[in-house]
């Protein structure tokens, strides 16, 4: 795996693969670049026999704060194929970890917000520091957790999603877990521990077993085909087009409150 300039793979003897998104100055915030990388590093990870787990974190503290508002602002001033191609891209990254014939478990600490509560939901398995902050911010910048849906909703359900799509607001590690985006929230001094715990069994096991077992699970919950994933592309494309997008990703960056909330 080369090339990779904003994420950091380091791989131990036991075959655990530490995946680290690292663009902390931006508090890893999913750029064009990461998400192409992230995509890479799922095929060479499942094509790679002697890794047989893989923990995803973020830099510095933070897991991940989401979309790169940079990257989400050229999606604004684009034109309609190029929203399309963008949208594919993100989608692309989270299909291809969410289907990653590897246990992907989420050690999640600082915030997921937005695209970072996506990459929570496509692990097998996240474990939080409490203190953690989450929540689905889309609609505070006039935009749709489109594409992350199809994830998140296999994972808590409509009836849980309705509580926390819509409204923006940011809760902790508990409420996280109460929803069933994590596993359980643990005081942030146990989180190594308790990933450690998670690990451990699956060096113990046949890795093309588990893959199979992933891929069994996978086909029997909610139905995630390329017609569901191009529905979410067609939608966040619509969202980047309305001016409520502009508007909010604009407040955003030059730090105001946007016309809806003065």
């Amino acid at each position: 795996m080369t090339g990779q300039e904003t994420i950091r793979v380091e791989t131990d003897a036991r075959g655990v693969a530490r995946l680290t998104l690292a663009r902390p100055e931006r508090k890893n915030a999913l750029s064009a670049q990461m998400m192409d990388e992230l995509t890479d590093f799922a095929r060479a990870a499942e094509a790679d026999p002697a890794i047989r787990a893989v923990v995803l974190s973020g830099a510095e503290g933070t897991f991940c704060a989401g979309g790169d508002l940079g990257w989400m602002m050229a999606q604004i001033e684009a034109d309609r194929e190029g929203r399309m191609r963008e949208a594919r891209r993100l989608a692309g990254m989270l299909k291809a970890l969410n289907e990653m014939a590897v246990p992907l478990i989420g050690r999640v600490e600082g915030a997921a917000l937005g695209g970072g509560m996506g990459m929570a939901a496509v692990c097998d398995i996240a474990i939080a520091a409490e203190d953690c902050r989450f929540g689905f911010t889309e609609t505070r910048l006039g935009i749709i957790p489109a594409t992350i849906s199809p994830y998140v909703i296999a994972r808590i359900g409509e009836a849980a999603a309705r509580r926390v799509f819509m409204s923006a607001r940011v809760f902790g590690g508990h409420e996280a877990a109460d929803l069933g985006i994590i596993a359980r929230a643990v005081a942030p001094g146990d989180l190594d521990a308790a990933i450690e715990a998670e690990v451990a069994p699956y060096l113990a096991l046949p890795r093309g077993a588990v893959g199979r077992a992933k891929r069994l699970a996978r086909s029997l919950g909610p139905r995630i085909d390329a017609d569901v994933i191009e529905d979410t592309i067609r939608q966040l494309a619509d969202a980047w087009e309305a001016e409520e997008a502009r508007e909010g990703i604009s407040a955003f960056l030059e730090k105001r409150k946007p016309r809806w909330a003065e």
